[in-house]
């Protein structure tokens, strides 16, 4: 018992601590070798699940955008490690990250019904992890627990009060609210793994029921993941080929370099760059834009005068020429916000402030509140969203605004806006510019709300925000909203969240931005890109036209 704090594709699809802690820092030496493949003689072996035929390569190869620490499954929100669990992890539940719908995972079928708020899961037969122990309702529960406990899933899970192992195939869940629409969704987040592992074991050399393996991991920059295909593997996205190697390359240049280079021969590239999308289709490749909710965000120090006054706050908005910005940076893939959701996701509601190019009003804002004037630091993030900053500072110069902009990567910027403030003691921030991408989580409202306006680090330790009454009445209202049963039901109180959010703007969008992939058709059977950050190849098969290893 516990109290806790706080498919993939369609072939019709509906086109992550930090500002989803994306980068990591320190380097990693490879860790040992993960489980061997299963003895075909034995019995918990199942028939051998990787693609035989001709035609298919050994080796699926990627390069990758980002970097990580920590392969963790508990409470990550390392893009990285988030998309290498997809492979290697089983939730009771798995997110299709085309759809953004639940689909059954470990469960064998939806979650029962016990009473108002209680639910039984029954898990399908037969499964075991890589490395052959069985997996019963008690890792479950342990997985559960462990993650209820983390600083950010805990905010996530915190409508269950209590979970239990009545067998070693149910798992029983106590909630404060019955969720509605988004219960499946919600119990997708926590990945399973052995109850015997330790934290220290989970870092190192973490072992899951996916179709995949961890071999090796090195996820800093110029690092490389290697995983081996999982013979074990009962569910329905077995590995297709033998082996998978993802290289950890930040830098757009070689990434696409890699990619381009017939010799190296990278299968897929993630964050395909505006600059060289021409290019590569020039050489044959790919190059597709997902739709998706990857975003650059202002966030200001609502305790800071003269931040403590909404109206400077919007001010800042209005005096920004955000689709000039779009044109320019993003070559027109980006949509500018109309509100905290992208209007082609299922819980988008037009926010009643809009923030469209008006540096008159921005001018008579600043006016109404009394600044003149002002000074300010941009904190920017060094990663794509740098090349924003000089374009927002002239913006803003344009209206009386003078904005000196400071360049720091993810750890340095987040570095002293991470623990909440002694009482009477401001942050030492004015506003910070950065990306940010939950939908690695889930698209639906209610997390993509509590991620960066529920009781967690960003109001509390960064934005400030915890200490007003708007950030309290979108509690209420969230709480509401997760009281309710249906989908209709909750859309009106989230409704009113965004317009409260859009209206107050302690941490806002600028645009929604599209993902862009590239890969070579001919080397990937039934590979479709994801609008999250991340990559998925559940179901895709690398094909033998240039195998690479």
């Amino acid at each position: 018992m516990l109290n806790f704090p706080l498919t993939r594709r369609a072939f019709v699809a509906g086109t992550a601590a930090t500002a989803l802690a994306l980068a990591g820092c320190s380097v990693e030496q490879p860790i040992e070798p993960g489980p061997a493949p299963a003895d075909p003689a034995d019995d918990n072996a199942p028939t051998e699940p990787v693609a035989a035929q001709s035609g298919v390569a050994r080796t699926l190869t990627a390069a990758v955008a980002y970097e990580g620490s920590d392969p963790n499954p508990i409470g990550t929100s390392s893009g990285v490690f988030l998309a290498a669990g997809w492979h290697v992890f089983e939730g009771l539940y798995e997110l299709n990250m085309h759809t953004y719908r639940a689909e059954c995972g470990l469960a064998a079928d939806a979650p029962v019904q016990i009473d108002d708020l209680e639910y039984e899961v029954t898990l399908r037969e037969d499964t075991v992890f890589s490395d052959g122990s069985p997996l019963t309702s008690a890792d479950v529960v342990n997985a559960f627990e462990r993650n209820g406990e983390s600083d950010l899933y805990g905010a996530f899970l915190s409508f269950i009060t209590a979970v239990s192992a009545p067998d070693e195939r149910t798992v029983r869940f106590k909630l404060n609210a019955p969720m509605g629409s988004v219960l499946q969704e919600r119990l997708a987040l926590v990945r399973v793994f052995p109850a015997t592992l330790t934290d220290e074991e989970l870092a190192s050399k973490p072992v899951g029921s996916g179709p995949w393996c961890y071999e090796t991991i090195n996820a800093a920059d110029g690092g490389r993941i290697s995983f081996t295909a999982n013979h074990r593997y009962t569910g329905p996205w077995p590995a297709t080929c033998e082996r998978m190697e993802w290289s950890v390359l930040l830098d757009d240049t070689r990434r696409t370099d890699e990619l381009i280079d017939k010799d190296v021969m990278v299968m897929v590239m993630e964050a395909a760059p505006v600059v060289r999308a021409e290019e590569l289709a020039d050489a044959g490749a790919t190059v597709e834009w997902v739709p998706g909710f990857n975003l650059p965000f202002l966030m200001f120090n609502c305790e800071k005068p003269p931040f403590d006054d909404v109206r400077v706050r919007q001010a800042l908005l209005y005096a920004i020429d955000v689709d000039s910005l779009i044109g320019t940076y993003m070559a027109g893939h980006a949509r500018a916000a109309t509100s905290l959701l992208p209007d082609y996701f299922r819980h988008y509601h037009r926010a009643a402030t809009v923030y469209s190019y008006d540096p008159e009003k921005a001018r008579k804002l600043l006016a109404e509140a009394g600044v003149d004037e002002l000074a300010l630091t941009l904190r920017a993030n060094d990663n794509w969203v740098s090349t924003l900053a000089p374009a927002i500072a002239e913006d803003w110069k344009a209206v009386g605004v003078t904005a000196e902009v400071v360049l720091l990567d993810t750890t340095a910027l987040f570095a002293d806006l991470s623990t909440e403030p002694e009482p009477g003691t401001l942050l030492p921030f004015d506003v910070v510019l950065s990306p940010g991408d939950p939908s690695c989580f889930g698209n639906d409202a209610d997390l993509i709300i509590s991620w960066w306006y529920g009781d967690n680090v960003w109001t509390r330790a960064r934005s400030r925000w915890a200490t007003t009454p708007a950030f309290a009445e979108v509690a209420e209202l969230l709480a509401e909203a997760r009281s309710k049963t249906s989908e209709d039901e909750q859309q009106p109180l989230w409704n009113q969240c965004f317009d409260i959010i859009a209206a107050e703007v302690p941490l806002y969008p600028l645009f929604h931005r599209e993902t862009a992939t590239a890969w070579w058709t001919a080397q990937l059977d039934d590979y479709d890109p994801i609008s999250a950050t991340g990559l998925n190849f559940l179901g895709t098969t690398p094909m033998r036209d240039a195998d690479p290893i």
